[in-house]
């Protein structure tokens, strides 16, 4: 039975795959620098590698948002989550699925009666409003100093087509570990309190049953990956603002530099041994990154001239409706699916506990 409920993850990781590898590979399809089978399978391998290594530190700070406690309250949060992803990308709108795990998460938190973390909520949402601006201006930092490098070297047109193009395979594989590492908390975060799995060892190396949950989310988002990503790359990779091959190398690499800093935890603590700030663990949108990114580049290079306002624009709204969406739905399906599917989707003792605790 944990199996079946851990199937609207299993849906949310595919919806992840398919709105977010255009984040990772949409620039390069597009611009026809890489072909999309092998940009799927570039991204399929390494998303999983992202999850198994490196997906622990912002799936912490998800956690501490609200702790669901029951296997059919995460069925439920992730099905809510993920139904909202699916509606926005069948109308081929790239949404962040940070923001609807979040909204989710809030809609069980109504429902059970649990104050969501303020602290945690707040980190969350700034990341919202930093996460594309810190994006557009590594982009446009990139961009600067891309294009004066260019002109220096005055490189001939074959030997730079085929740099760029293997740069946007190399940025495109540390884009998509990125992703995992980051990203994997939206998809199955919700269940790690309630992990069905149970370490084991395998050539003497253990496996910790967190790692084998993040490792199915991973392999969920690469059959999204695989199966419907190729229709978002279409806006991603030319709806908002005419890339070329070079300007979509810079923006793959600001979005993942922008990711991994929100994700490595080895970072973090070098930056905090060494007295500087650090960037909190926290499962941000690579949408929002791209959209920064393509943002920022477009600019610079025309002061903001030719960039599609109106596709903006609904990206944008999106990026408001989808986690409002994610909480009332979730709110609404945890009711019918207690009430009517007989399922406990609130552990009442723990939430008793975590109240008296507040």
């Amino acid at each position: 039975m944990n199996f079946v409920f851990l199937s609207s993850g299993l849906f949310l990781g595919w919806s992840l795959g398919a709105n977010d590898a255009a984040n990772v590979f949409g620039t390069a399809v597009y611009s026809r620098m890489v072909r999309f089978k092998t940009a799927a399978l570039l991204c399929s391998i390494f998303v999983v590698l992202g999850a198994v290594v490196s997906g622990a530190g912002a799936s912490d700070t998800l956690g501490k948002l609200g702790s669901v406690n029951a296997i059919a309250g995460a069925f439920t949060v992730a099905f809510g989550a993920a139904l909202s992803v699916y509606l926005m990308v069948k109308n081929r709108l790239p949404v962040s699925t940070s923001q609807t795990i979040v909204g989710a998460i809030v809609g069980w938190n109504l429902f059970a009666g649990v104050s969501t973390d303020v602290h945690s909520l707040t980190k969350i949402v700034s990341t919202w409003v930093v996460c594309p601006v810190l994006s557009g201006f590594i982009a446009a930092i990139l961009y600067l100093f891309v294009r004066n490098l260019l002109k220096k070297l005055s490189i001939h047109l074959f030997k730079l087509d085929a740099l760029t193009r293997a740069g946007l395979i190399i940025i495109g594989i540390f884009g998509s570990y990125s992703l995992g590492a980051n990203n994997i908390a939206n998809v199955v975060g919700v269940f790690v309190p309630v992990n069905p799995f149970s370490d084991f060892k395998v050539f003497g190396i253990t496996i910790s049953g967190t790692e084998t949950l993040f490792f199915i989310g991973g392999l969920a988002i690469a059959v999204g990956v695989y199966t419907y990503s190729y229709k978002v790359m279409s806006t991603i990779g030319g709806g908002i603002f005419k890339l070329s091959p070079e300007t979509s190398l810079i923006v793959v690499l600001a979005e993942s530099l922008v990711l991994f800093v929100f994700a490595s935890q080895s970072l973090k603590h070098f930056l905090i041994s060494h007295g500087l700030p650090s960037f909190p663990l926290v499962p941000v949108s690579s949408t929002q990154a791209v959209v920064g990114a393509i943002t920022g580049i477009g600019i610079i290079k025309s002061r903001g001239r030719n960039i599609q306002y109106k596709t903006l624009g609904k990206i944008m709204a999106g990026w408001v409706i989808a986690p409002l969406f994610a909480c009332f739905i979730t709110f609404f399906s945890l009711f019918f699916m207690q009430n009517v599917f007989q399922q406990k989707v609130v552990n009442t003792q723990i939430t008793k506990v975590s109240i008296l605790r507040q």
